[in-house]
């Protein structure tokens, strides 16, 4: 049985990639889950807002000493550089040891570092990079048209800076998502990953604190991706990694079915651990035995709203089959 998949131009043993998270930040995990079945990995983020506090953190504990402002440049330089330099060193002594691609993952929120952080990761031998974008619409003063500018700016900058394939992570807050993903996949990126997920906070009313809620997905939200993989796969211009609720090989099988060239799993592999990787390759296995395929090309796409039965599904928004007769 052959699970091989194209995604970003990239050969991968198997569709399912683990995608970023604590899982993947050390040379020890990421050959763990190369063994286990992973067909690429995406190794941990790095985040310039990761980095900007723990400069923030080091000037207010040296604000005392009143450091003139060049020394302030400098412990900025030296942060940076040295966060920097502990990715490049995962990345390089991960390509040593495994044979699957590693696609490097970064999210910034200044739009200067976004190609200098591109260029380094692919000096250090990243096959591939994942722009994990997300501007959330807070702000009164801006407008969709300027959020849509500052994507398509950032990915621009980043295209023109790297020469290794690049995928858009991103989320589904717009207001004609079908068209920004159309236009995203226009850009001359390779790959789309529908959706990235975000920190959702809460209320501890007994502590009277702001905590964090929902952190892992659960299989309640494959729905979400699993709609618009199947509407967009055959309108896209580039490659398509579905994520978020994927949580055994069953699954997989779904996104493959709607259109996905590949799935990225991680809060399934938290809940079960790393080698339930193992378990999710035998489910998708042992369905693809049932129903007789050979390899993913068998059926990758065959349930997307461009070959569906009944295509108007996929749209279909309101109850009406479950909830207009019941007494």
């Amino acid at each position: 049985m052959d699970l091989s998949v194209s995604y970003l131009g990239l050969k991968l043993p198997t569709p399912v990639i683990a995608g970023s998270s604590g899982l993947t930040d050390s040379v020890e995990k990421i050959a763990e889950l190369e063994n286990l079945g992973a067909g690429a990995v995406v190794v941990k983020s790095i985040f310039e807002e990761e980095i900007t506090m723990e400069y923030e953190k080091m000037l207010a504990e040296e604000a005392p000493l009143r450091y003139k402002d060049d020394y302030m440049d400098y412990f900025d330089y030296r942060i940076r550089e040295e966060n920097l330099e502990k990715y490049v060193k995962l990345i390089t002594e991960a390509k040593k040891k495994v044979k699957i691609p590693l696609i490097a993952s970064i999210n910034c929120h200044s739009s200067h570092e976004w190609s200098y952080f591109a260029k380094t990761l692919e000096k250090a031998g990243a096959d591939a990079l994942e722009l994990n974008i997300f501007i959330l619409p807070s702000g009164l003063r801006l407008t969709p048209e300027g959020i849509e500018k500052t994507y398509l700016e950032i990915i621009n900058n980043v295209k023109n800076a790297v020469k290794i394939p690049i995928a858009l992570k991103m989320s589904y807050f717009f207001s004609n998502l079908a068209v920004m993903i159309e236009k995203f996949s226009r850009t001359g990126i390779s790959g789309l990953v529908l959706f990235n997920r975000f920190y959702s906070p809460d209320i501890d009313l007994d502590k009277m604190e702001i905590t964090s809620t929902n952190v892992l997905s659960t299989p309640a939200e494959l729905p979400l991706s699993l709609r618009w993989v199947g509407i967009m796969s055959k309108r896209v211009k580039c490659d398509i990694a579905a994520s978020t609720g994927v949580h055994d090989g069953y699954a997989v099988a779904k996104q493959l079915l709607a259109g996905a060239n590949a799935v990225q799993v991680v809060s399934a592999l938290y809940k079960n651990g790393p080698e339930y990787l193992g378990t999710i390759i035998k489910e998708l296995k042992h369905w693809m035995k049932k129903k007789g395929y050979e390899q993913i090309g068998d059926f990758q796409g065959m349930l997307s709203q461009d070959t569906a039965v009944n295509p108007a599904l996929y749209e279909r928004v309101q109850f009406m089959k479950y909830f207009s007769d019941r007494t």
